[in-house]
């Protein structure tokens, strides 16, 4: 079973609230989604799904300082002020691979934008301050927010370690965004379920 921070529209969630096993997080029907042309597995039609599916972004396939944008558009997912970088400062370690997101060319924040629907988001981050996931609905309302309360790099006193799960869950999310506060930030393993 797989735990969820969920919230409903003015209700907050922090950390503590949303904190479970990596080795939980795995879903039945998981596809793992590369920006290559030339993938094996097939696109799944929406229409055609009949239980939750999840599709978990393999970054590996992006060139480093790449502009991450419409590369993974077949799966269902645009971003903005994004870009895939190979972490050299070891504070931001990644979890799986060699590539990461971060926000850029505005360090502040990064948006997901789906092609339709989804259920649930969740992404491993490493910030160097307070972190914010919002989903928002097609009308762009608010409908769940989690936070990592504090900074997570590696090699520091922080009580969290790098790569923290942050996730949401709500009907109908049609974009999240990543908003750190005078701070930098990566991504791996961004996940969404349908």
């Amino acid at each position: 079973m797989v735990k969820q921070a969920t919230l409903q529209s003015q209700k907050e969630t922090t950390f503590e609230d949303s904190k479970f096993a990596l080795e939980n997080h795995d879903l039945p029907n998981q596809v793992m989604a590369s920006s290559s042309r030339d993938q094996i597995q097939e696109v799944i039609a929406v229409t055609q799904l009949t239980v939750p599916t999840c599709i978990c972004l393999n970054f590996d396939d992006l060139k480093c300082f790449e502009t991450v944008e419409h590369q993974y558009e077949r799966w269902g997912v645009i971003f903005d002020n994004c870009l895939a970088i190979q972490p050299s400062n070891p504070a931001f370690p990644t979890h799986s691979g060699l590539t990461v997101l971060m926000s850029s060319p505005k360090s502040k924040f990064l948006v997901a934008t789906f092609s339709y629907p989804v259920n649930c988001v969740s992404s491993l981050v490493t910030s160097s301050q307070r972190l914010v996931l919002s989903a928002y609905n097609r009308d762009g309302q608010l409908l769940a927010q989690t936070i990592l309360p504090t900074g997570n790099l590696a090699n520091t006193d922080s009580s969290m370690p790098p790569n923290a799960l942050l996730s949401v869950t709500a009907k109908n999310i049609h974009s999240v965004t990543f908003s750190a506060f005078d701070g930098q930030f990566t991504l791996d393993n961004f996940r969404f379920c349908i």
